[in-house]
């Protein structure tokens, strides 16, 4: 799950969250829901059209045997789609690949069924490249996924977690590069703490405080220096006891090159919980209820994208085989009263 740039241009924790969520206010309803899927939703990305940002699109995933990778409209209709792919897990996106001699705009995508990571041109979503993941490894099944471009190297990375692994190592990176006219991608790290509790599904990625987050499911969120000169130390872990229940989609919007906000869904509770970017340490800001039904993967981009989302939107998987559009002005008047209640 991509955060967008800022381009504006253990024992068993107690997860104390009550089930109600009536004190938290009436949900937020989307502006926009999708057109169905054939299968099952479960993670978008968002990529922004260079000269139109109204044209910009939704990439999805349709998880299944014989799934597919899905382009909507901000309107929601589905305009172009991958079909016969085996069980797509989580897709993110990175802009500016250098492919034959030409930047182009990717979108990578799990394929657990295969063990393999396959690349889509954007936003054509033809096929550029694929790789296997977890070679040698007993436990593979990719699901998580979250690319990374360093700010300073320009080198583009693939940050892969799997449907189950090891107390530490679980999560690997891969530098992708070009081979014979094909993206193609070379393990340079494996890293990354489980508590042995559920899984780890969603990984996103801050490229500009270099930063990565992943959902330990019933644990907490993780975080790490996405580049691996900087070593595999881990930086904290946020949102213990935060949960009723599987800690799962995780969100990044930017206010500022080094300000925001962190959102992850509480799954169970149909709520999404809020974090500073700057400083997720300091807990939960806020918690917003929506209208999604146990959602998984989300995204959310700060970028006007014209007069319905004119300070970004937030997507966010549902059940009923679609993705939710918010209007991210919404999403950013819940927190602010949340935060002003609290002071």
């Amino acid at each position: 799950m991509k955060k967008i740039p800022f381009i504006l241009a253990v024992s068993t924790l107690p997860f104390a969250v009550g089930c109600g969520t009536q004190h938290l206010g009436e949900k937020l309803k989307p502006s926009v829901v999708t057109e169905t899927v054939v299968h099952d939703t479960d993670d978008p990305a968002i990529w922004i059209h260079p000269s139109d940002a109204s044209k910009s699109i939704v990439i999805g995933t349709d998880k299944d045997t014989d799934g597919g990778l899905y382009a909507f409209d901000l309107n929601g209709k589905i305009i172009h789609k991958v079909s016969g792919l085996k069980r797509p897990n989580n897709v993110d996106l990175e802009y500016g690949f250098l492919l034959n001699g030409k930047k182009t705009d990717i979108a990578a995508v799990t394929e657990r069924e295969t063990n393999t990571v396959k690349i889509y041109s954007l936003p054509d979503l033809r096929e550029v490249g694929s790789f296997t993941v977890f070679d040698g490894e007993t436990e593979r099944d990719p699901m998580g996924i979250s690319l990374y471009k360093n700010p300073a190297t320009g080198n583009i990375d693939a940050v892969v977690g799997r449907k189950s692994g090891p107390a530490d190592s679980y999560l690997w990176q891969y530098q992708l590069s070009e081979k014979n006219g094909k993206i193609t991608g070379e393990v340079v790290r494996k890293f990354g703490k489980y508590s042995g509790l559920k899984e780890i599904e969603s990984i996103a990625v801050d490229d500009e405080m270099g930063y990565i987050y992943y959902s330990d499911e019933q644990f907490g969120v993780h975080q790490y220096y996405a580049d691996p000169a900087k070593g595999n130390e881990e930086l904290q872990v946020f949102g213990k006891g935060d949960f009723k229940s599987d800690v799962e989609g995780i969100s990044i919007y930017p206010t500022s090159a080094q300000t925001g906000y962190i959102l992850v869904s509480n799954q169970q509770n149909d709520t999404f919980n809020v974090y500073l970017r700057e400083d997720p340490a300091k807990g939960k800001i806020a918690e917003i209820p929506v209208s999604t039904s146990e959602s998984d993967g989300s995204e959310v981009t700060n970028v006007d994208l014209g007069p319905k989302f004119p300070k970004g939107v937030f997507v966010a998987m549902s059940n009923g085989r679609v993705f939710h559009f918010y209007d991210w002005r919404l999403i950013e008047e819940r927190i602010k009263a949340a935060q002003k209640t609290d002071k």
